[in-house]
C-alpha cells in the first residue's frame, strides 16, 4: 500500500483504449479497478495482460452466493493476486466467514449499499428508510468478522470511520468532478475527492471522470492534486 489514494476504474469494452489508459496513468494511480464488463469481456488472460503493466488490481467482482460457492471464489481470485476484491455484506455471517478461509493474498472488502440505491429503493428492498442505520449495521458486521474493509459511498465514509479500527478500509466509489452531466449518471450519493479522503477513506475509486476525459493522464494528476 502506498501514498497514493485513486483507484481508477476501467469500465469499457475497448481493450487497445484501456490498455493505454493504464499505461499513461499507471504512474499516478494506486491501483486499477477491473470490474463486471472488463472481466466478462477479456476474462483472465485479460486480467493478466492489465496486471503485467500495473500489478496493483482491485478486482471487483462483488460475490453473493452461498457460503462454499463463495469460498471456492475466492480460492481461484487469490491465485491471481489481486491486492482487494469484494463480496457482498449481505450474504450474510456464514458467506462472509467462508470468504476468508482459504485467501493468503487478497484483501477482501464487504460491499455496504450501492451507491446507485437511494432511501427510496432500501426501503423497498431493506426496509429501512434511513441508508445510514442499515450501512452502520452491515460495516459493523463486517468488521467483527474480521474483514479487511468496506466500500460504500462517500456520504456514509465519515460515520463508518468513527465506528471501526484505523486499520479497516474504506473504499468509496461515487466520486464526482464539476462538469459531470448528473442527469446521466447513475450514481446517487456523490462527492468530490477532496471531500472524501478528508472524512476518512483511504482509497477513491474513480471510472468516468478519467477514462472518459479527453486525457485521462491530466484528469489524474488534477485529482490528486487536490487530495
Amino acid at each position: 500500500m502506498n501514498h497514493k489514494k485513486v483507484i481508477v476504474a476501467l469500465d469499457g469494452n475497448n481493450f487497445i483504449k484501456i490498455k493505454n489508459i493504464v499505461v499513461k496513468c499507471k504512474s499516478e494511480a494506486f491501483a486499477f479497478k477491473i470490474g463486471y464488463e472488463f472481466f466478462f469481456n477479456y476474462g483472465i488472460e485479460g486480467y493478466k495482460k492489465i496486471k503485467k503493466i500495473c500489478p496493483n488490481i482491485f478486482l471487483d467482482l462483488k460475490l453473493h452466493d452461498i457460503p462454499n460457492s463463495v469460498r471456492q471464489g475466492i480460492k481461484a481470485i487469490d491465485k491471481l493476486k489481486p491486492l482487494l476484491t469484494t463480496v457482498h455484506i449481505s450474504g450474510g455471517d456464514e458467506m462472509m466467514r467462508a470468504s476468508l478461509q482459504d485467501r493468503k493474498y487478497t484483501k477482501i472488502l464487504g460491499v455496504s449499499i450501492l451507491t446507485s440505491l437511494n432511501e427510496d429503493q432500501t426501503k423497498k428492498y431493506y426496509n429501512k428508510i434511513k441508508i445510514e442505520t442499515l450501512v452502520k449495521s452491515f460495516v459493523k458486521n463486517a468488521e467483527k468478522l474480521k474483514l479487511d474493509g468496506v466500500v460504500c459511498s462517500p456520504k456514509e465514509v465519515k460515520i463508518i470511520r468513527n465506528l471501526v479500527s484505523k486499520k479497516f478500509l474504506i473504499v468509496t466509489p461515487g466520486i464526482r468532478m464539476q462538469g459531470i452531466n448528473k442527469d446521466k449518471d447513475d450514481q446517487k450519493r456523490t462527492m468530490s475527492a477532496k471531500n472524501a479522503i478528508d472524512l476518512g477513506a483511504n482509497y477513491l475509486v474513480i471510472g468516468r471522470p478519467i477514462t472518459k476525459s479527453a486525457n485521462p493522464l491530466k484528469a489524474l494528476k488534477e485529482i490528486n492534486d487536490t487530495i
